[in-house]
Formats: structure tokens, sequence, C-alpha cells
């Protein structure tokens, strides 16, 4: 069994509220416009961190981290980008990974938009946590805890707090 921690447009903030959020996850998984390699670094001593690159990471954040990461969690497969789009309104470059990969959970963000939708054309769960941090338009912040164990993803929650 694992506890995940997803969050996705920090841009720069890891602050006193995400870290009580997520103190008793096991990794954290991050959808990218981290802020800065720094503050990565400063996550993953937190708690262990995958994370792709965002639309707003510099160069050297792009080289460490990539635009799509594929992998395997408690024998869920797991693809997760920045800019994905959500449901019958996915990017372009999303569906060919989704297409190739065939995940069972999709993470993206960029929308800032807090989104959990169950996608029937290829038999995912779609998840954008919308935005932790507190650069861009959104009012709140959010962020989102989930359990993997045996094949099955459960216990989907939901943090929120005001933007501040």
């Amino acid at each position: 069994m694992k506890k995940i921690g997803i969050i996705s447009d920090t841009h720069g903030t890891f602050d006193a509220t995400l870290r009580n959020f997520l103190k008793d996850v096991d990794e954290i998984w991050h959808a990218g416009d981290i802020g800065s390699l720094v503050l990565a670094d400063e996550i993953a001593r937190f708690k262990p961190l995958r994370a792709v690159c965002g639309n707003c990471d510099g160069g050297i954040t792009r080289r460490v981290y990539p635009e799509f990461l594929s992998f395997d969690c408690e024998g869920v497969g797991v693809l997760m980008t920045h800019i994905g789009g959500y449901p019958r309104r996915y990017d372009p470059r999303a569906v060919r990974q989704i297409q190739m990969q065939h995940p069972r959970l999709f993470i993206s963000g960029h929308s800032h938009i807090l989104k959990v939708m169950n996608d029937p054309v290829y038999d995912l769960l779609h998840i954008n946590p919308g935005a932790a941090g507190c650069f861009g338009f959104h009012q709140v912040r959010t962020a989102v805890r989930l359990v993997f164990e045996n094949g099955t993803m459960r216990d989907l929650e939901v943090g929120e707090w005001p933007r501040g």
C-alpha cells in the first residue's frame, strides 16, 4: 500500500499548509510548474518526489524533469504531464501518450482547476490536482491524496485552502 500526494502548479510555494496535508504520504507526485529546481529539491527532501516540468519551469528544471512520466504504482499504470487537458479535450501530445501507454491514471496540471473525472473512452481516471501554490488566477489552493493498493486506487481526498 502507498499513500500518494498529488500536487501541481506550486510556482515556488511549498509552505506549512502543504507540508501538513502531505506529511503522511509515502511519495509526492508533482504535475509541473514547480517553480525552481531548488523547490523541487526541497520537496524531495520532505518526501520522495516524482515530477514533470511545466511550461513555466526554467531550463535546468526541464533538463531534470521530463515532459511526460510513465510508471507503475502498486499495479496501477500512471501517466503524468503538465499540459494534458481532460477527458474529451486532451492535448494531442497527451492523447498520443495515453494511446501508447494505456494508463489507468492520467495526471495533469496547468489549468489551476481541480478536476477528478472518469474517462470511459480510454478507461482511466483523470486527476488535475489544481494549483497548490499562490501564483495565478485561482482563489482556492488544492491538492489531492490517494491510496494505491493491489492494483486499485481508493480513499481519494482533496485539500482546499484559501489562496491568501
